[in-house]
């Protein structure tokens, strides 16, 4: 069991992730463990490239300092990905991603299509991925649909990360996932 669990950490660490990687079979079930999950999302990332290697102490250290630090790394947003999806709170995550995405299209075209998208799915209300918004950022939201920019959803975007930071961040470095992680850190450097 353990040489399968440091088999799959050092699986992990051979993907990177884009945002449609987060994405999970529909068919999959919900209640999966958190490894379970994170393995279902390594099999299934859209690239297989091997030059990264697994997380080291220091990287996982980072990681501890700030949410930013462990959102900038690919890693780091699988674990934290599948930690939320345990948690039942993975859409502010996606919400956030996507939101991100936004911000790298140039297009008008795409730019207003896109933003739709992003509305239908995580804004709206009774959307499938509804995140926890006021009516007045909703209705900004909606209201800017018509004419969208880039920095459209960046009101709804920082209430999320604040969310994100101040409630799942924290629990994410008390969880057993990042213990796990740092535990497999410790002890590859050690046989290193």
């Amino acid at each position: 069991m353990r040489e399968a669990a440091a088999h799959l950490r050092e699986t992990a660490c051979l993907t990177t992730l884009k945002a449609s990687d987060i994405q999970m079979d529909k068919k999959t079930k919900k209640n999966k463990s958190w490894r379970t999950q994170l393995s279902y999302l390594l099999k299934n990332s859209t690239s297989q490239r091997k030059r990264s290697t697994t997380p080291t102490e220091d990287e996982l250290d980072q990681w501890a300092e700030s949410m930013n630090t462990l959102l900038s790394s690919r890693y780091g947003r699988i674990a934290f990905h599948v930690f939320m999806k345990s948690e039942f709170c993975e859409e502010n995550l996606e919400f956030w991603i996507a939101c991100e995405d936004l911000r790298q299209i140039k297009s008008p075209t795409k730019l207003r299509s896109r933003a739709r998208g992003i509305y239908e799915q995580f804004v709206k209300c009774e959307s499938p991925k509804e995140v926890n918004l006021d009516f007045f950022t909703r209705d900004a939201i909606e209201q800017s649909l018509h004419n969208p920019s880039l920095s459209c959803f960046s009101s709804a975007q920082t209430k999320v990360y604040s969310l994100m930071e101040n409630n799942c961040y924290p629990r994410f470095l008390l969880s057993s996932l990042y213990s796990d992680l740092r535990s497999a850190a410790v002890q590859k450097e050690r046989h290193s």
